[in-house]
């Protein structure tokens, strides 16, 4: 063969592997050339809209448990513990993160469509909540389903978000996570006006809020869309149980999941028990929810600048600060200041760790799988958490002890997030 009729053959092989990443046609270690995030523009925009309004739906639901527990206390579950009936929402939370492990990767494989059968199962497990009066009832409906299908509707939502945004990635993410935030205001008012000012009752008082989600969801199944092409690789991305990043990051967030949420758990039960009205202490969630839709947002905006990973610990130092307060709260006004300051600090726990998920993979198509995986492995903090500190409460009588072991698990979580940037290019004293 001559030189000639060589290089002509080399020159079509290279031809041919370069078409085929431009067309989207994985090899073996070849990257799929893929275009930039927009970082805007409408598409983008009503993506975040979607997400915002899957996040009031889902997790702003789930953050009025507070009001649930008190009420189930009083009521369907009056004979059982705190610690008991904690256990509902301490399960559908931990659900909400493990079913991330499938929801993710779903969404890699087959697209947003994935969230439409999702929104359906949401509004179903809704309903069935209503017509709960057991414990077990509870468990399943409250629970298990609901916990289960808020993963599939809300990792899909963040990984489509994802697709649209890198520069202003945190600040997009913060915004639509902030939905949660002003579903936990809306939420906790009106189911305990409802529960506690009506003569509607506890069935009626929970299908409303399932008739308030069904427009939400339908808007977010159609305006939410991928932008890159379905990966066809394996699908779970096996490869980030070996990154250094990943398992630091997963260890973080178990840390932090441990503490962060329970203060939602307890704050209206706390604050009953330092005198204040039931009622009035019910809003208190809906104080934190509403503080916490600016530590979500600004946070947000300020880890583009400053550094993602920066924003994550940094988040978690100030929110285990918070709670080794808690005990210390005790008027009525402490107590309000007090929901103000938990919603602004722990703001940043869910909206930074998935964004800072998003850092660690190369191809943008494996955000939520990353995102699934981490979270969902982290997921089993969330579950036990709230129960801990239920025992403890029934143990000691008082709240000074949860204060102690919930901040003490946030601040080992935001230590780990600071020494995750250690794995980076840029260092601990970097701009991550």
């Amino acid at each position: 063969m001559s030189t000639s009729e060589a290089e002509t053959r080399d020159e079509n092989s290279i031809n041919s592997v370069i078409n085929s990443v431009e067309l989207g046609q994985e090899g073996e270690g070849v990257p799929t050339k893929l275009s930039e995030a927009p970082d805007g523009g409408l598409r983008a925009w009503l993506v975040t809209a979607g997400a915002a309004c899957v996040f009031f739906s889902a997790m702003g639901f789930s953050n009025a448990f507070g009001v649930f527990e008190e009420y189930y206390l009083s009521h369907q579950l009056g004979g059982q513990s705190p610690d008991k009936v904690a256990w509902i929402g301490s399960l559908s939370v931990a659900l909400q993160f493990l079913s991330g492990n499938i929801g993710g990767p779903l969404f890699d494989r087959f697209g947003a469509w994935v969230i439409r059968p999702a929104a359906v199962l949401y509004v179903f497990s809704i309903m069935m909540t209503s017509l709960c009066n057991q414990y077990w009832q509870f468990m399943l409906a409250q629970g298990v389903l609901m916990g289960t299908v808020m993963g599939l509707l809300q990792f899909p939502a963040m990984a489509a978000l994802s697709q649209f945004f890198n520069k202003k990635r945190a600040a997009a993410m913060g915004i639509a996570i902030a939905g949660s935030s002003l579903g936990g205001v809306i939420f906790p008012i009106a189911l305990s006006k409802m529960l506690h000012g009506t003569s509607l009752g506890f069935g009626w008082s929970v299908r409303i809020i399932g008739f308030i989600t069904i427009p939400l969801l339908g808007f977010a199944c159609v305006a939410i869309t991928s932008r890159l092409p379905p990966r066809t690789t394996t699908f779970f991305v096996w490869g980030a149980l070996k990154e250094t990043k990943f398992i630091l990051l997963t260890l973080a967030l178990f840390f932090m999941l441990l503490g962060a949420f329970v203060p939602l758990f307890y704050i209206p039960t706390y604050a009953v028990s330092r005198g204040m009205d039931p009622t009035l202490a019910s809003y208190l969630l809906a104080i934190i929810n509403a503080a916490s839709t600016f530590g979500r947002v600004i946070p947000g905006i300020l880890a583009d600048k400053f550094g993602r990973l920066n924003m994550f610990a940094f988040g978690a130092v100030i929110t285990s600060i918070v709670i080794f307060c808690w005990n210390a709260v005790e008027t009525t006004a402490a107590l309000v200041v007090y929901s103000i300051a938990i919603g602004l600090s722990t703001g940043t726990v869910i909206s930074g760790s998935s964004v800072a998920f998003t850092e660690v993979p190369k191809d943008p198509r494996d955000m939520g799988s990353y995102m699934g995986m981490g979270m969902s492995l982290s997921s089993i903090a969330a579950l036990i958490g709230p129960p801990i500190n239920g025992v403890l409460v029934d143990k000691y009588g008082g709240y000074l002890e949860v204060s102690i072991f919930s901040g003490v698990m946030v601040m080992v979580g935001g230590a780990i997030a600071l020494a995750t940037k250690a794995t980076t290019p840029k260092g601990l004293l970097g701009k991550v």
